[in-house]
């Protein structure tokens, strides 16, 4: 059966240990010429929302994207190394992309806030690049809010595959707007509290199947398929 797997990035596959934060202050400072007074806020946004709120809070004008874009994917680069030797990817992960990849009639690819550069920066730091069809993926780039992701992917997959347009979606991820965005499109949703949320927050948020991780790949792909018959 058909299916389509989209997966966050940032403390659901990878442990980023401070990296993110460090490349939004470092494209910040690019752009800026100055530091900026406090962290970028992630919480599950997308790259082009965590960047406007930075120079916002700052009081400053918001450069054209292209120019942002640039600098992220700069500060992405560079950290390349610091993401392999600081962070690490998260339990169970590699089993559970390698399982997805093999089922026949899966897609599975990235739902994530990371504009495209940085999101292979970080998939690569760990050999997880391999395992996903990045080419159909939704980045940060591609729209400002989350929702609006799940079509973005939808309409590559059926451009580059040829999946049917109402192909079974699942979303998997470690926040409440990983469990709107795939509440407000229709699609299924594994949440995982992998991240800084709890178990209870992500089923207060909607979330039906919540896992502490991704480390029971047998589960994992269990709820994945039951997603496949809807």
């Amino acid at each position: 059966m058909e299916l389509f797997v989209l997966w966050d990035i940032d403390h659901t596959l990878i442990e980023n240990a401070g990296v993110s934060k460090e490349i939004y202050a470092a494209a910040f400072r690019d752009l800026s010429g100055r530091e900026p007074t406090e962290p970028a806020r992630t919480e599950g946004r997308t790259d082009r929302l965590i960047m406007r709120d930075m120079f916002a809070r700052e009081g400053l004008p918001v450069p054209d994207w292209h120019f942002v874009e640039t600098a992220l994917a700069q500060a992405g680069e560079a950290r390349l190394e610091d993401l392999r030797r600081r962070g690490a990817a998260l339990p169970g992960v590699h089993d559970a992309l390698k399982a997805a990849s093999a089922q026949t009639g899966w897609v599975s690819s990235v739902l994530t806030g990371n504009i495209s550069a940085n999101a292979r920066v970080k998939l690569a730091a760990f050999g997880l690049d391999c395992l996903l069809d990045l080419p159909v993926g939704a980045y940060g780039a591609d729209a400002e809010l989350r929702p609006h992701l799940v079509a973005v992917g939808r309409e590559r997959a059926q451009r580059l595959h040829g999946v049917a347009a109402d192909i079974p979606t699942v979303l998997v991820g470690d926040t409440p707007r990983d469990v709107e965005a795939a509440l407000t499109t229709g699609s299924g949703v594994l949440a995982v509290a992998s991240g800084i949320h709890t178990q209870e927050e992500l089923t207060a948020a909607g979330a039906v199947e919540v896992l502490p991780d991704l480390s029971d790949t047998k589960r994992v792909l269990g709820i994945l398929e039951s997603f496949a018959g809807h």
